[in-house]
Parts: C-alpha cells; structure tokens; sequence
C-alpha cells in the first residue's frame, strides 16, 4: 500500500487531515472518563442503580473489544475512509440516542451498542489511513499526535463531565459528540483513502469465533464481584461447586485458542484469514501489544477508583472531582505530546519501562496516602505520577506496534491493538472494582465482629445479609439507610465507622492490586525495541 499523494500535500491539508483523524480519537477516548465523574447523577436520571450505568460503561468497551478486530477487516474490504466515515455515522446516532434516552435500555443501546459498534470501525481505520496520508518520515509524529488526542480526551473528560453535570445536564456532553461527529464527516473528504485489497473477504466463522470467546471471558470477568471468582457467592450460579465466573473465562479462552487455530487453517488454505496468526509471532508487536494491555488494565482502574474516593468517599461533587484528576490529565498530556516533539530519537524501551515504573511508583503512593483521615489533596503527587507514566506510554506503543508490520497490515493491526487495550480497560476495571468489594466486605464483617456495642444478633443477621458483598456507599447514604432501619445510635455510629474503615481498605486493595499489574508489565519491556523506527540499527 504506498502512501497517498497527500502524504506530501501542502501544511494546510496536511493539518486538516490530521485533525481529524485525531477528532475522531478524541471521541473514542472521551466516552471512556467523562461519565465517571457523573455516574450517581446519570443513574438518578434515567432511574436506574449506580451498578447498571457501571455496566453500561463497562458494556460500551466490551462491545468495542468484541468487534475491533472484524472492524479492522471491514475497512480492508470497502475501504479505510470509507469504514472510518460509516463508523461515525453509526457512533454520532448513539451519540444523540444517549442523549435522549429515558431510560437504561435506550441508554445501553445508543451508548454501549451504538456507539461502541461506530467505535470499531473508527479506531483501526485511524491506525491505516495515517499510515496512507503521510510520508514514512512523518508518521512517527502523527500517530504521537493521534495519541495525544486521546490524551487530551482523558484530560478533560472529567472536568467536561463535572461541569455538564453541575450547570447543565450530562445530556449536553453526548449532544456536542454529535455536533463533533458532524465536523469530522466535513472535514472527512480531504482524507485520502487506502486503496482496497483486492479479493479481500471477511471470515464470518473466524470473526464470530473471536466475538464470542472475548465477549465470554470478558463477560465472566464483569460478574466476578457479584458471582465470585471461584467460590460461588449465596445464590450466585455455579458449576460442580465452582463460580459460573471460571467456566465462562475458561469458555472464551478455549474460543480464542479454536478461532487462532481456525485463522491458521484459513492461511494454510490461501484463504484471506481474519488475523494472519502470524503477526502474533511478531515479538515487537506482541511487546507493543501487552503493554497497550496493561497500561489500560491499570489506567482504567485508576480511573475507577479514584473517583469514588472522591465522590463517595469524600462527598466530593462532580466538578470537584473532575477538577481533582486533573494532576493526571495534565502530566499524561505533557509527557505524550513533549516527547515525540523534543527526544524523537530517544529509546522506545527505555520511555516505556519510566513509564511503567511511574505507573508502579504513583500507585504505591497512593496506596500508602489513603487514610480515613485523609482529604482530596493526597491524590495529587500520585497522579501526577500515574498520568507521566501513562502519557509516555501512549508516546511510545502506536508506533512500535505499527511499525512492526508491512503497511498493508496496518488496519489488522489497529483492529487487533485497540481490542486488546479495550479488553484490558474492562478487566482493569472489573478486576478492581471485585478486589474492592471483596476487600471493603471481609474488613466491614470484621469491624462488626470485634465491636462490642452492636448486638450479637445484629451481628448474626449483617453476616449472612452482607456476605455477597458491602455495597460501596458514603456515609450519608448509610446513615440514612440505619435510621429508616430504626437502628440505635450506638449501632449507628459503630457501623459508620466500620464503613469508613472499609471502603479505605477496599480502596488500598483495589489499587495494590493495580500497583501488581503495572510491576508484571516490567517483566514484558524486553520485547519493545530499543531504536525507534526509521532510525539506524532498528
């Protein structure tokens, strides 16, 4: 696939088609932080329960981990520009049905369907029409500016969130996605298109295989908190004694082994195959691939438990809690935009593994500063760090995994890359909002246990209600509950402080466990090169 005759076009085109490509990012990254600021006042809305609008997001990222790698193939078949275009159509609908929705369905089908559907075929497409829009020499720069987009999405999402929730309405962030939408389709026919593979063909089989078997593992993983990991929780369902949670990831993992075996089958034929198992022997970008998979298994845990720390925890407002990640948004910024611009010939091996280690090091801080004395300012030094490390990331892995194949795989690789850190941001997220509920219960029960002020039949009755979890609520919403229970004030007060106890707890293991994540990562930066592409000696 040769670069397109606008890979030398004139400054002004150059700038436009570069705008939005990196539009186009910034959408698929804003739907990921700008809500969780805004989660209670979102499910209060369209009255539904914290939990189902968690699931809604959650959802939006399975759908697009789900089918990434079938949007990938897409645009191979009918075109990059053209996949790209059809996919914000399809997205700016989800937009404006979110925006009206008056209830969870509507809201999961324009939000988590919709738009995580547009979303699939949007985000390979970017990964090959910038291949096909700029000279070899350029590219590096443009995929570090489409990274930066979706930096700069992350950076503001929560404040965006925070301030349309407080003064107007959540509704207005999904309507001005559309009017975005409506930009890009504009901006969109200066866009060179890479040509179409001739006799390319979508794998049906291969493509329902890979749906399946992510969806199921993922899926699992989500009802892991409610269902339990392995021991089944009371009424959860199980299998010969084990959580339904282990036979549905168990499922997705055979899947996934039977639709790689089924993609070699396909090449071994001189069928087109939906992913050429090859490239998965590709150590760069199997290196590339597994630190886009733990940069957002730990960046959208951060991004879930931090608000609640704020919000609930500390009763924080939704302004006031976007306005308190901003420390993260800010570095993460800075670090991915400054370095391609000012270290171009740095080591990708070496920016990758200080970014990794500030990922270890903020979350440890963290860690340590949560106290249940603690107020907002004690987030800040750690996400100054999480953001630097998770900004010289998103500097780094675009180019390292793109550059790893013949351009003409570009679009396989956009589909496979932005499946797998989808499908990382959905264990991150699941993984630790389990290990704090599991965490936050165990600590709960016990307070209650060694408390010789409540009652031992009040102690009894919490143990059986409360062994498939303690529900992360502020102390407000528990008090509230303990008076309409006609509890004492003792009890009262002894339970409060069991949950402020707790939820710190449950907090520290939630982000231990994402502190684990980001010191396992270090082990796999031995596969990112050590020069970057282009250079001499790469």
């Amino acid at each position: 696939m040769a670069p397109s005759k606008h890979a030398d076009d004139s400054p002004p085109k150059v700038r436009i088609v570069l705008l939005t490509l990196a539009a186009g990012q910034f959408l698929m990254a804003l739907d990921s932080s700008v809500m969780n600021v805004s989660i209670a006042t979102v499910a209060e809305d369209v009255d539904t329960t914290v939990t189902g609008i968690q699931g809604a997001i959650t959802a939006y990222t399975l759908v697009m981990a789900m089918f990434m790698i079938p949007g990938g193939k897409v645009g191979s078949l009918i075109g990059r520009k053209r996949a790209f275009l059809i996919g914000c159509v399809i997205y700016g609908c989800g937009s404006l049905t979110t925006a009206l929705s008056p209830n969870l369905t509507v809201l999961l089908i324009g939000w988590s369907f919709l738009e995580g559907i547009g979303a699939a075929l949007i985000l390979p497409a970017i990964v090959a029409l910038v291949a096909g829009n700029f000279a070899t020499e350029r590219r590096p720069a443009a995929y570090g500016l489409v990274a930066a987009a979706g930096a700069v999405a992350i950076a503001v999402g929560p404040l965006i969130g925070g301030v349309a929730t407080t003064y107007f309405s959540w509704r207005w962030v999904f309507a001005g996605e559309v009017l975005v939408v409506l930009g890009i389709l504009v901006l969109g026919r200066r866009i060179a298109d890479a040509p179409v593979e001739e006799g390319a063909r979508i794998d049906f089989v291969g493509a329902a295989l890979s749906a399946l078997g992510l969806g199921l593992f993922v899926y699992g993983v989500l009802r892991s908190d409610e269902w339990g990991w392995f021991q089944p929780k009371p009424d959860a369902p199980s299998w010969l004694g084990v959580s339904l949670v282990v036979w549905l990831m168990l499922a997705g993992l055979v899947l996934i082994w039977v639709f790689l075996h089924w993609e070699a089958r396909m090449v071994g034929r001189h069928k087109e195959p939906l992913v050429d198992p090859a490239m998965l022997q590709n150590k760069q970008l199997t290196g590339g691939l597994t630190m886009f998979f733990f940069q957002y298994l730990v960046q959208m845990g951060i991004f879930f438990v931090v608000p609640l720390y704020l919000s609930v925890a500390l009763g924080l407002s939704a302004l006031k809690t976007g306005a308190r990640l901003l420390p993260l948004s800010v570095t993460l910024l800075a670090a991915a935009v400054l370095i391609p611009r000012y270290l171009p010939h740095v080591s990708p091996r070496r920016v990758v593994r200080l970014g990794v280690l500030a990922l270890f090091a903020g979350a440890v801080v963290l860690m340590a500063a949560l106290d249940t004395d603690a107020g907002a300012e004690i987030v800040t030094l750690p996400l100054l760090l999480i953001g630097l490390g998770m900004g010289a990331l998103a500097s780094q892995l675009g180019s390292v995994t793109v550059s790893a194949v013949p351009e003409s795989e570009s679009a396989e690789v956009g589909g496979v890359q932005n499946a797998v850190t989808n499908l990382g941001a959905s264990i991150g997220t699941a993984l630790a909002g389990s290990i704090l509920i599991a965490a936050m219960t165990t600590s709960f029960l016990t307070s209650v246990e060694e408390n010789p002020a409540i009652p031992g039949e009040v102690k009894s009755k919490a143990t059986v209600e409360l062994q498939s979890g303690v529900p992360f609520l502020s102390d407000a919403d528990l008090k509230s509950a303990l008076d309409e229970a006609g509890t004492s004030e003792k009890v009262t007060e002894a339970a409060l402080d069991a949950n402020k106890e707790a939820r710190i707890d449950g907090l520290r293991a939630a982000v231990a466990i994402l502190a684990f994540a980001a010191l396992l990562a270090m082990f796999f930066t031995s596969r990112i090169p050590k020069t970057q592409p282009g250079s001499k000696g790469s």
